[in-house]
């Protein structure tokens, strides 16, 4: 019996050896979710961007500047005077929270009146505001209480003698579903588009009738587009149903354009089929290429800024989720239905998007063409 076992135990030892794709994934994958979970993923994000709008020029605002540059929540990219440069700034996406300060600071303080700071949030990622909002009392509070001193110090003790007001553009209420659903558009569009394409050519292979395609006149990139097409098609109606949904169940607000919206889709899902029909063209079994799509589709899921915040990750795992196309779909999808981005602002991360699609379709047709050589 034993021998027999043994006998087994070395066949299936050599089937493994001769899959060394099987055995890569297997590998890397547990190595992978280590420096995802263990290092990319911080639901306390530092280094969030902050502008401040300073409308008091005075040794009191210099002090909150220089507060919130010490702290390590905040990196201050800039300092305006110019009113309504903030919101701007927020709505570009460039800056996640903007302090408003007033122009009679420094004179309502010295008189005892509690002057109001105005703190603008872009909640459509809620998740990534609530440590930072603590953050900004914390950082102004100190660093009133360095410069009321002498004859002003009463002014300082509790309460704090400033009174934070708090505005969350385009998610006022903190609704978690404003902010995964539209997201759900680009991981439900990977998880099908890419791992349905991935499989296509490999199924032709292993039922042979890759051969049949082979003595058809057809052109590589002939081929590529009639793969293309059928699962171009299942993505609009996936994209139709997340929509409607989005907008009748969850009443996610819909600022934008649609046009621009299926637009920016349309190009996400081109891309999406693209790296699909390039997986397929790397590997040599329906299991291999499932394997492959996962590989690629968990990294898309938590890195992407769908379900993490993408400022909490270390800037070198930030570099990495901008070679993902998920990454860029999720902000002009949020931005065109949240923001109301119009061609202007939906402009460069559309750009992205498609110089990946030319990229991914010469490697597509390339590696179609050596594989059918």
């Amino acid at each position: 019996m034993w021998e027999r076992i043994g006998a087994m135990v070395f066949k299936e030892l050599r089937q493994m050896v001769r899959d060394p794709g099987t055995i890569a994934m297997m590998l890397f994958f547990p190595i992978i979710q280590l420096v995802i979970f263990g290092v990319a993923i911080n639901n306390d994000p530092r280094h969030l961007p902050l502008a401040v709008e300073a409308n008091d020029h005075s040794a009191m605002t210099r002090a909150i500047v220089s507060g919130l540059r010490a702290t390590s929540y905040f990196d201050v990219i800039e300092l305006t005077g110019q009113h309504g440069e903030g919101e701007r700034l927020i709505a570009e996406g460039t800056a996640q929270f903007v302090l408003t300060i007033p122009s009679d600071l420094s004179r309502d303080l010295v008189r005892g009146i509690r002057p109001q700071l105005l703190l603008t949030v872009d909640a459509t990622d809620p998740a990534s505001t609530g440590p930072a909002i603590a953050a900004v009392n914390e950082a102004v509070a100190q660093a009133l209480a360095r410069e009321l001193r002498g004859p002003l110090a009463p002014r300082a003790q509790t309460p704090p003698p400033v009174d934070l007001v708090l505005h969350r553009s385009y998610n006022p209420e903190g609704i978690t579903s404003h902010n995964t659903v539209p997201g759900l558009l680009a991981i439900i569009l990977s998880m099908t588009m890419v791992a349905l394409t991935a499989m296509s050519v490999t199924r032709e292979e292993e039922q042979g009738t890759m051969e049949n395609l082979l003595a058809t006149p057809l052109r590589p990139i002939e081929v590529m587009v009639g793969k293309i097409v059928p699962y171009f098609l299942i993505g609009l109606v996936q994209v139709v149903v997340i929509l409607a949904a989005a907008l009748l169940l969850f009443k996610v607000p819909f600022v934008g354009s649609p046009v621009l919206l299926l637009a920016v889709t349309l190009v996400f899902t081109l891309v999406c089929l693209a790296l699909g029909f390039t997986m397929s063209t790397l590997v040599s079994s329906q299991v291999q290429s499932m394997q492959a799509s996962m590989f690629y589709l968990m990294p898309s899921i938590l890195l992407s800024g769908f379900a993490f915040p993408y400022r909490g990750m270390p800037v070198p795992i930030q570099w990495l989720a901008e070679i993902l196309p998920p990454t860029h779909y999720i902000r002009l999808v949020r931005g065109i239905m949240l923001k109301g981005w119009d061609l202007r602002l939906a402009l460069p991360e559309t750009g992205v998007l498609l110089g990946m699609l030319v990229l991914l379709t010469v490697i597509a047709v390339r590696r179609y063409r050596d594989t059918v050589g």
